[in-house]
């Protein structure tokens, strides 16, 4: 290094981050220290101030030893804050750093704060506005009872928010002020009970709404491309030409209705929970036509309070209404459905699964052991590109002797095709 010219120096030393390297840095010669001004990322992790060089560095605050640092920088283009900070602290940084500043990562620990603390604090929410050129903002742990008083990121195009605590029309307005969002990110969410999201440049959703599994949920986004969401029993999603990518899950509570638009781009489809009404899944299949990957995992159908096995399902309809289907993926109660008695009576000699090259079952029952051992048997005829099977025996607590019986045949037909079936 001490050979090397002055930009080579800065240059090595501008992809430097973390605070404390930064901080040693600082102390090693002036030389070095000039260089660290062509920093253009800084990130501050949980425990920085455990560390004797920036503990003992002075008697200031942590705000304080932050902005210090933040403030010598030229134009910081991205800064992460995990370490304990105050709403204040946070205001003097950013009221710096905001005509350079694209990325922003808070961890803001709010959550377990006193319900007044917005009343006698700073709120570190409406400090955020004060940056108006970001790109990227990701925050963790909100608190947000109010609607943040914000001006238009009109250049935010991602916004990430885990652990939150809010309310409808707060998320809203929040998401109101972020017009051109590609990316929406929203984790652990509690307190929204029904939301509706109009994004008309929206790639990427991701929402997951922590509670009782019974929020509503209206979204009218066009270049929607990858949608995933947990926690809802109601789903409105009209402008779906572009979705390719779709997983909808409710380990909470019940899925009552889902009202989607044409699926016919739709690649993935992933449906999971206790209990969905057997109308919802039936539409989603049914839009689903074109899907080449499908996983499926609910444990039951009937409607409000009752738990219902799945309906009789036709393996050779079902198949035929999938004809792209590569990968599936399903769990006890789908593949019941497919192994009903009539399921495989009328089989056309014509008929084969052409796409189909993978196939991973989950089988926690040995009833209908014959009509079980016909279906596994019949992917592996009629799916001549058949690359890969793999059976799951889970959970299977029967002391009939049938139970024995059962994966004695599974075995069986494991090593009668064991090229292509295992037992997981």
């Amino acid at each position: 290094m001490e050979s090397l010219p002055d930009a080579i120096v800065q240059y090595i030393l501008s992809n430097l981050n973390n605070a404390k390297d930064v901080a040693s840095c600082i102390s090693v010669s002036k030389r070095w220290k000039d260089s660290m001004p062509y920093i253009r990322s800084l990130y501050f992790p949980r425990n920085i101030f455990d560390t004797s060089l920036i503990r003992d560095s002075s008697n200031i605050s942590h705000d304080e030893i932050i902005m210090k640092i933040v403030s010598m920088v030229v134009e910081l283009e991205e800064l992460i804050v995990y370490c304990p900070f105050s709403g204040s602290g946070l205001e003097s940084w950013l009221s710096i750093a905001n005509k350079s500043l694209r990325h922003l990562e808070l961890r803001m620990d709010s959550l377990s704060e006193q319900e007044t603390w917005w009343e006698n604090s700073i709120n570190k929410i409406d400090c955020i506005g004060v940056v108006k050129n970001l790109e990227s903002l990701k925050l963790w742990g909100v608190l947000m009872p109010q609607s943040p008083k914000w001006e238009t990121f009109h250049n935010l195009r991602n916004l990430e928010i885990v652990g939150a605590r809010m309310e409808d029309h707060t998320l809203v307005d929040a998401l109101r002020l972020c017009p051109n969002l590609n990316r929406l990110l929203l984790l652990g969410c509690e307190g929204v009970r029904s939301v509706s999201i109009n994004l008309k440049e929206l790639e990427e959703c991701k929402l997951d709404f922590y509670g009782a599994g019974n929020n509503s949920l209206s979204i009218s986004c066009p270049k929607l491309t990858t949608l995933e969401i947990q926690g809802c029993g109601w789903m409105r999603v009209r402008e779906t030409d572009r979705l390719r990518n779709l997983s909808i899950s409710n380990s909470g509570g019940k899925v009552y209705l889902v009202d989607f638009g044409k699926l016919g781009a739709l690649e993935s489809l992933s449906l999971r929970g206790v209990q969905w009404c057997w109308d919802a899944i039936s539409k989603m299949l049914q839009w689903a036509s074109e899907v080449k990957h499908l996983f499926m995992k609910v444990e039951f159908t009937g409607d409000f309070e009752n738990l219902l096995p799945f309906p009789e399902i036709d393996f050779v309809e079902f198949f035929n209404a999938h004809p792209k289907l590569q990968k599936f993926d399903i769990h006890g109660a789908m593949f019941a459905a497919l192994c009903q008695k009539n399921s495989l009576k009328n089989v056309d000699s014509s008929f084969s699964i052409p796409c189909l090259e993978e196939v991973i079952l989950t089988v926690r029952s040995p009833l209908n052991a014959e009509q079980k051992m016909s279906t596994l048997e019949s992917f592996v005829k009629y799916a001549g590109n058949l690359k890969k099977m793999a059976i799951k025996i889970l959970q299977m607590k029967s002391s009939h002797s049938s139970t024995d019986d059962f994966f004695a045949e599974v075995c069986r037909f494991s090593y009668m095709n064991r090229k292509i079936v295992r037992i997981e």
